[in-house]
């Protein structure tokens, strides 16, 4: 089973449809997919409502758990919380914050900002996450993420470090913009065994996590298929 909570479309900096990327997700033998497109406040209804209606198009016909979803990108810190509020109200079922990866400009305080707000369910490749930040996303459950993505997997053993000390909930995530980035079982063992984990991390990081997400966005969401 293959899960993947952090994927791009063409309605931010990926090439695919959403559609198409949900049925490339399906042929690959994904059990659940999210739909995450970057967004801000003025993009973010629209963005919402589209990839929503897909996602429900998918789950009516095809074995997948197809999730609309954002990622809130570059918003400053002090906003972070309110407009993962007002994406939940629009309609996402998941809200992931653009952590503070060392390869683009992340205002600081965004990893902060996230791992502290109530509507927050993943904070994504936060780079060189401290203790506290860690433990404050093991307290407050918001889940961090492991990444494949070039570039942002740098820093995967770093945080691996960080949250096995602070008991915070791993995810391993794609990042895809297109269909060649989504996960497969042989490069999901790789990149965890690059990063030091066990093979027993492995297990939680790969199901037991995102079942306990998959609960939370289900118990939070309007879930009514």
């Amino acid at each position: 089973m293959l899960y993947d909570f952090h994927t791009h479309t063409f309605h931010s900096d990926g090439i695919l449809s959403p559609i198409e990327l949900i049925r490339r997700a399906v042929v690959k033998g994904y059990s659940a997919l999210a739909i995450t497109d970057h967004v801000a406040l003025g993009s973010l209804a629209r963005v919402i409502k589209e990839v929503s209606d897909d996602c429900a198009l998918a789950r009516a016909y095809w074995d997948i758990l197809a999730i609309p979803g954002v990622e809130l990108t570059h918003v400053p810190p002090r906003a972070i919380s309110e407009v993962a509020q007002k994406a939940k109200e629009a309609g996402a079922w998941l809200v992931i914050v653009h952590g503070e990866t060392p390869i683009e400009p992340v205002d600081e305080g965004t990893n902060l900002a996230a791992v502290q707000s109530p509507w927050v369910d993943i904070l994504a490749h936060p780079g060189l996450i401290t203790f506290e930040q860690a433990t404050l996303a093991a307290e407050n459950d918001v889940f961090i993420e492991l990444t494949t993505r070039r570039g942002h997997s740098s820093t995967n053993a770093h945080i691996v470090h960080v949250c096995r000390q602070a008991n915070s909930k791993l995810l391993l995530n794609s990042d895809a913009h297109d269909e060649n980035d989504l996960l497969t079982t042989t490069l999901c063992r790789t990149v965890l065994r690059r990063a030091g984990l066990s093979n027993q991390e492995h297990h939680h990081v790969l199901k037991d996590n995102p079942s306990l997400l998959i609960q939370k966005v289900r118990k939070l969401s309007a879930y009514a298929d």
